[in-house]
């Protein structure tokens, strides 16, 4: 698979990196089987996608126990992503970015990994009690300590402003330009997809300019854009789509023509190229240092994901994504 670099720490990884969050959380519990997901990130390996992105809160902590699995058979062919930050309540999540906690987060990190070293250690939100170059200056501690190699932010507050679209990432590049000045900044996560496109507007570039990796979160649409969700049929109580504005019947049925525009430029690349594989070649070619990390539990998901790396998308396939109908249904 083709090799992309990540940040100033020039760290290279699988073109298309593999989101594990859905292994363990916010998807539908009745179907995450633990030996069919190990089989699924083996899979991801073999093909080269090394990026392995995972949290201490999905589960909470059993994803990374589950990683812990594989990567204690194959470290050197990972590329280990985690977050820390949020901690999971019986019905409510809230930020610590303690310089403390987040150490002691680190070592637990470490512990479920089955590592020595995080490749990536990203903050997953900002503790609006804490002053965020403190957060930020512990992590770079644990560089320095050898515990992690490079550092990233998540993109904060991105979706609270998507009903006017002005301003949607002001917060996240007053906070990268906060914590550039404490220590550098590898890669920005945040959401960016064909449905979601408005990171391309400020944030896309202003990594670009500053040399910083960014990887594409829900590049699939949490699954819309693969088009093998039947508007109407439902999603199970724990899923996130069961309370998402953008997965009614009445919104998906609307969205609908996004599917088929995909699918209209994959026939042109060959009959066994799926809309998911474009949409991933879309993200692909928003920049050599952009990697989407597209989630998934199932081996052959990360096999169609992972050839979306080779398709080239051309010039007229571009235009014609960029003039697909905007996603209706807010994502509030």
């Amino acid at each position: 698979m083709e090799r992309r670099t990540i940040g100033a720490a020039a760290l290279t990884v699988g073109a298309v990196g593999l989101g594990c969050m859905p292994m363990s959380w916010a998807y539908s519990g009745s179907r995450q089987r633990g030996d069919e997901s190990v089989r699924a990130v083996h899979r991801a390996l073999d093909l080269g996608s090394t990026l392995l992105d995972t949290a201490d809160m999905y589960g909470p902590f059993t994803n990374e126990l589950l990683l812990g699995r594989v990567l204690k058979e194959r470290r050197q062919d990972a590329f280990v992503s985690t977050k820390v930050g949020l901690l999971v309540g019986e019905q409510h999540i809230v930020a610590n970015g303690r310089p403390g906690y987040v150490k002691r987060a680190c070592d637990a990190s470490l512990r479920r990994l089955q590592t020595d070293v995080i490749d990536l250690y990203q903050l997953h939100r900002a503790d609006p009690e804490v002053p965020v170059e403190e957060t930020w200056g512990a992590m770079a501690e644990l560089v320095r300590a050898g515990k992690v190699r490079s550092l990233g932010l998540c993109a904060m507050g991105a979706r609270g402003g998507r009903r006017s679209g002005a301003g949607l990432y002001d917060a996240t590049i007053r906070q990268l330009r906060r914590v550039q000045q404490v220590f550098p900044v590898s890669a920005v996560q945040a959401e960016l997809s064909v449905w979601s496109p408005e990171a391309t507007q400020v944030l896309l570039p202003w990594c670009e300019a500053h040399g910083i990796g960014f990887l594409a979160a829900m590049p699939l649409g949490n699954g819309f854009l693969t088009g093998t969700l039947t508007p109407g049929e439902g999603f199970e109580p724990d899923d996130v789509r069961a309370r998402h504005p953008r997965f009614t019947a009445e919104m998906m049925a609307a969205n609908q023509p996004i599917v088929v525009g995909l699918r209209r430029v994959a026939r042109r690349h060959g009959e066994d190229v799926t809309p998911a594989q474009v949409a991933l070649a879309w993200v692909l070619a928003q920049g050599h240092h952009t990697v989407p990390v597209p989630g998934t539990k199932q081996e052959r998901w990360v096999t169609d994901n992972a050839r979306a790396a080779t398709l080239r998308l051309t010039a007229q396939d571009l235009a014609e994504v960029a003039e697909l109908p905007r996603a209706q249904g807010s994502w509030e």
